[in-house]
């Protein structure tokens, strides 16, 4: 069986990084990162058009950590507590032990490794805390940012036709071993 109660909430620390729970005053971050045009550019139904829209969305997500449906993470560099990005584990199945993995980072972040610190992270925690036995991620199929930090990670490419959802979005897993 898997572990899903995780009240309180608990931090992740990286070298660089805190990982810490999304706060109802993380509003105005989130809607600007929400609705910032280069962190959409590979995303389905993931804008908001309005601050209200986020104020729903956190309210949502915090009910879903309460009811162990989701772990979400505000992603904050050590010195600074600037918020720049999210990482989760959410579509938790407590049967089939396995959830999935979604991530965003401001563009101004990208390419320095902090995403790839942050999944390192929340991969042990899904393993080895949760007791996963599977992690599942979906990308676009031309966010090659991406699809090397899945691979990078020993995701693996599934290719099979029950796991191709349309939206160009291709389908990664990761056994626990």
């Amino acid at each position: 069986m898997i572990e899903t109660n995780f009240t309180p909430f608990q931090n992740l620390i990286t070298n660089r990084l805190i990982l810490r729970p999304l706060e109802t005053t993380d509003d105005k971050d989130i809607f600007a990162h929400r609705s910032n045009n280069d962190v959409n550019t590979f995303l389905v139904d993931f804008r908001h058009s309005s601050i209200e829209q986020t104020r729903e969305f956190i309210d949502r997500v915090q009910k879903e950590i309460m009811n162990h449906k989701t772990l979400l993470w505000v992603i904050t560099p050590k010195d600074t507590n600037k918020f720049i990005g999210t990482i989760c584990l959410w579509n938790i199945s407590v049967n089939e032990a396995k959830a999935e993995a979604g991530y965003t980072l401001d563009p101004q972040f990208q390419g320095m490794g902090y995403m790839n610190e942050a999944l390192i992270k929340v991969i042990d925690f899904g393993f080895n805390s949760m007791k996963l036995k599977l992690i599942e991620a979906y990308t676009h199929e031309n966010n090659q940012g991406s699809i090397k930090l899945l691979l990078k990670n020993k995701f693996r490419q599934d290719n099979t036709p029950e796991k191709q959802i349309g939206n160009n979005r291709i389908f990664f897993t990761l056994v626990f071993s």
